[in-house]
């Protein structure tokens, strides 16, 4: 009887009932609660990382996220009943439910509120998808009324901060939808949505709204500052894998080398004028016309024997990627193949002609189709041929177009097309994630030799775990455009997608007359290319005009010798640079980082959309607007033509709590004031953080071409400083098995001390002895202004700690 007693003390323990006929159940993982005719149920996936699933009474919630990868973990966590709300603490992270409301709540573990739901605001609306019963779905939540977000993917708006912003949700070629936000207040919040969503930001709270969803399904993490929010989020969704050496070098493309030839000469081109160049990309349409779209193979006359064309760019130490699409032309084997499968798409794609001329002619429709990336088995034919027709010829990565994908005059019908996972409707927005997870996953079966390395248009959360680098699209080329594409890339950044980068001089030039002659123009690159020396990708690229280096010039031109000294320095940063990439890789960081992630508590920095972290040490301050140039009359016009006679400058906002060095001087600057910076066209106002040991290499053509046997350490004063140096094979996914090596840098401001520390690790090819030229950074006295990097000390390092003392 005893026995009985308590079995139905636990049953009821499990079960309890309100006044109000609400019930919860304690799971292993969270609750389940009945509130209101919703299922609400609380996951608990890590102490700091919890998802939210509602759905309305009577239905079952069993969906398979596509962004998602992480298990669940053992998490312990404690429930009490306070008032009317049931709350379950972990040690990081406490929610609330209210068993009347049903609203859900968030404080940090030691109980200070972080984010809640906003009361009586979960919503679904019966709605028909392509024959299916299913919901529109919708959730508003409550923000202070100064509290900061960011992220939501790329947008083109120039704006940092997320707050008072309306967004359509729908893929496109400038801008890339990633449902997450993070706060300043150190939290995160994923919407785990496909479908095309509305976000809103008002006076009226803070709304997801997507149009299809069998549930409501959100993720809430407690990262405690931005880097922790990255980091709980790419726990969620899967860590960022290491790119090659040679993709920080500096790469080339236009829209199109229109044969092999012209291709190879380019890369002999950089060789021969010692400009340093590690990629060179072949653009669209090697394939011959447009019927056969994509089709992988080298069919047009100008490509007679694409085996020596990737032979002749390894011969000149340099790689190749080239462009592939997510869709087909009739007349391609894999059109065929896909249409057997029931595995295309009817919606109008680019391009609508067959015809190549413009303007487009669509009484021959090209009857390109895009393909089915949902369905696994399109997945593994799309490889197949990419395998096949390219990767077999050696070649070295790929440029993924059109990954959003092209979309033209959409149609809400065209939402109906049928996917491998349901309506086209319900998964629109993951489509870049499974056409480039697909090549990345099959790539990776295939070797692990050469590390995968994709440039690609268009991302969704949880793209990084795919060896993808994301590009802005095909922006117009203008100084608004330039100074967008910054807040554009950090905004991406805090989605937690490390990798990104934009068309250096823009993609299109209609604004310019005559670019190339265009004394605007010519400036704009040039500060474009500076802005993109501090980008995880350096890539010129556009149409129109081609952008090579020596299309602006020779060596004594202004221009030319701008663009030539910001392709150097991104090189002599390699050591710096790649050892940023292994810290994104194996603690989470971010390469390019917006102000708040570093200075939360400056609130005169934190919205500030031209300037940002480059690494952890690096201040960089692009220049976006034109100062070189005058109009002068001619005749009845006016011409613009360059104009040097004075030095402009650059208003520069240095934030507080570390003192700055100038870069390029040396000088010592208080943070927390706003200075103005002289910017002569080859200067960019670019600042090192006080602690900071920067790490700089030889001077190369290419990436791997000298061994760094002898780094100059820069140390810069004024606080205690850390660096890593990562050295591994600079290819292969060796690093994964631990075949890698680290040299830890430490810096004692008071003691004036450099530790250098034990060598960890080793790998094949490993310097097992070298020299470090440290330099005290101060300002040269005779240097003009210029740095001094006349080494203060000279050490021989052989894997064993060392102690330099000044």
């Amino acid at each position: 009887m005893k026995k009985l007693a308590t079995k139905i003390a636990l049953l009821f323990a499990l079960f309890v009932s309100t006044a109000n006929a609400q019930s919860y159940k304690m799971t292993d993982i969270g609750v389940k609660a009945e509130i209101d005719a919703v299922n609400i149920e609380i996951q608990f996936y890590t102490p700091s990382i919890v998802r939210v699933l509602k759905y309305p009474q009577g239905n079952v919630c069993t969906k398979q996220s596509l962004s998602v990868i992480k298990k669940l973990e053992k998490v312990a966590f404690r429930t009490k009943k306070v008032g009317d709300n049931l709350v379950l603490t972990s040690k990081s992270l406490s929610v609330s439910i209210n068993m009347n409301s049903g609203q859900v709540s968030f404080n940090s573990g030691n109980q200070l509120p972080l984010f809640k739901e906003k009361a009586g605001t979960t919503s679904f609306t019966v709605m028909n998808d392509a024959g299916e019963k299913s919901y529109t779905v919708s959730q508003s939540f409550e923000l202070e009324k100064d509290e900061e977000i960011y992220g939501l993917g790329q947008q083109q708006q120039g704006k940092m901060s997320k707050r008072n912003v309306s967004l359509k949700m729908v893929q496109g070629n400038l801008d890339d939808y990633i449902p997450f936000f993070q706060s300043v207040k150190g939290y995160g919040l994923f919407w785990d949505n496909y479908s095309p969503t509305q976000f809103d930001d008002n006076k009226e709270g803070t709304t997801f709204k997507s149009e299809v969803g069998d549930c409501i399904d959100y993720y809430f993490m407690n990262g405690g500052n931005a880097d922790g929010v990255i980091a709980c989020m790419r726990d969620l969704t899967g860590q960022a894998p290491m790119f090659p050496l040679w993709t920080y070098g500096f790469w080339q493309s236009r829209e199109r080398y229109k044969t092999q030839d012209e291709l190879v000469d380019v890369v002999k081109k950089y060789r021969e004028l010692n400009v340093p160049l590690d990629g060179i990309i072949q653009d669209w349409r090697y394939w011959g016309n447009n019927y056969l779209w994509n089709a992988m193979e080298f069919l047009n006359p100008g490509f007679q024997d694409p085996q020596k064309m990737v032979d002749d760019v390894h011969a000149l130490n340099a790689h190749m990627i080239i462009s592939i699409w997510s869709s087909f032309g009739p007349m391609t084997k894999q059109f065929r193949e896909l249409e057997k499968m029931n595995a295309l798409f009817n919606f109008k794609t680019w391009p609508e002609s067959g015809s190549e001329k413009f303007p487009v002619n669509k009484d021959y429709p090209s009857g390109v189709k895009v393909y089915d990336a949902y369905n696994p088995k399109a997945r593994d034919l799309y490889w197949k041929y990419l395998n096949n027709g390219i990767f077999k010829l050696g070649m070295d990565g790929w440029w993924m177009d059109s990954t959003e994908p092209d979309h033209l005059d959409e149609k809400s019908t065209d939402f109906d097309n049928k996917t491998y996972l349901g309506s086209f409707r319900k998964v629109r927005n993951a489509y870049p994630l499974m056409t480039v997870g697909g090549v990345y996953q099959h790539q990776r079966e295939v070797t692990s030799d050469k590390r995968v390395f994709i440039l690609t248009r268009s991302a969704f959360a949880g793209q990084q775990r795919y060896g993808a680098n994301t590009w802005s699209g095909d922006v117009t080329a203008s100084w608004e455009t330039l100074k967008n594409q910054i807040s554009a890339g950090l905004n991406f950044s805090l989605s937690a997608i490390p990798n990104w980068n934009s068309d250096i001089g823009g993609f299109f030039l209609q604004k310019f007359k005559n670019p190339l002659e265009n004394p605007d123009y010519r400036e704009l690159q040039v500060r474009w290319m500076e802005f993109g020396a501090f980008c995880p990708m350096m890539r010129s690229h556009g149409e129109g005009y081609p952008r090579e280096i020596y299309q602006f010039g020779k060596k004594g031109n202004p221009t030319y010798d701008a663009i030539e000294k910001y392709i150097n320095l991104r090189y002599s940063l390699l050591p710096y640079i790649y050892s940023t990439s292994w810290q994104v890789t194996a603690n989470q960081s971010s390469m390019m980082r917006a102000l708040v992630m570093d200075f939360a508590a400056d609130k005169q920095a934190i919205n500030l959309n031209d300037e940002f972290m480059f690494g952890k040490s690096l201040l960089v301050s692009p220049v976006t607007k034109p100062m070189y140039w005058k109009n002068v009359a001619k005749g009845n016009d006016s011409v613009k033509v360059e104009d040097f006679s004075s030095v402009k400058t650059k208003e520069v906002y240095l934030p507080k709590g570390t003192d700055w060095y100038d870069f390029w001087t040396g000088e010592k600057v208080n943070g927390g004031q706003t200075i103005q910076k002289e910017t002569p066209l080859d200067i960019i106002p670019l600042y090192v953080k006080a602690g900071s040991i920067l790490l700089v290499g030889p001077k190369v053509q290419y990436a791997t071409e000298k061994k760094w046997n002898s780094l100059e350490i820069r140390i810069y004063e004024g606080a205690n400083g850390e660096f890593t140096l990562y050295e591994d094979e600079n290819d292969n996914y060796n690093y994964e098995k631990g075949i890698y090596s680290t040299i830890l840098f430490s810096w004692n401001d008071k003691q004036k001390s450099l530790t250098i520390h034990k060598r960890n690790g080793k790998f094949p090819g490993m310097l097992e002895s070298r020299s470090f030229n440290i330099v005290i950074v101060s300002p040269a006295q005779g240097h003009g202004g210029e740095l001094s990097t006349t080494p203060d000390k000279l050490v021989t390092y052989d894997g064993n700690k060392v102690v330099v003392n000044f």
